[in-house]
């Protein structure tokens, strides 16, 4: 904690910050895992489990906005590139089949 200047109020703003600090960086690092398990999979073209994951990505970003650890436009960028990414995998797998 830092030694600042302004007694108490200042003290307990400051465990306040450390506190929220921790859960934004908890938050971030969960949506930065289901971003790669997201692309992970879509790349070995599991489209069910690549679903399964965009869900779960999506709804944490969602949720990641409402308390405004991340901005919307930044959530929504991410969700339309997942959902890119989830879309050209499901192209790719029909491909072959209508050939």
């Amino acid at each position: 904690m830092a030694n600042i200047k302004g007694g108490r109020a200042a003290r307990k703003r400051d465990r306040q910050n450390e506190k929220a600090r921790k859960r934004n960086s908890a938050v971030k690092s969960r949506l930065h895992e289901d971003h790669k398990k997201l692309f992970k999979a879509a790349d070995a073209g599991k489209a069910d489990a690549a679903e399964k994951k965009l869900k779960e990505f999506v709804s944490g970003l969602d949720k990641a906005v409402k308390k405004g650890i991340i901005k919307k436009n930044t959530a929504n960028r991410k969700k339309s590139r997942a959902q890119l990414k989830v879309n050209k995998m499901a192209a790719a797998a029909q491909e072959p089949a209508k050939a």
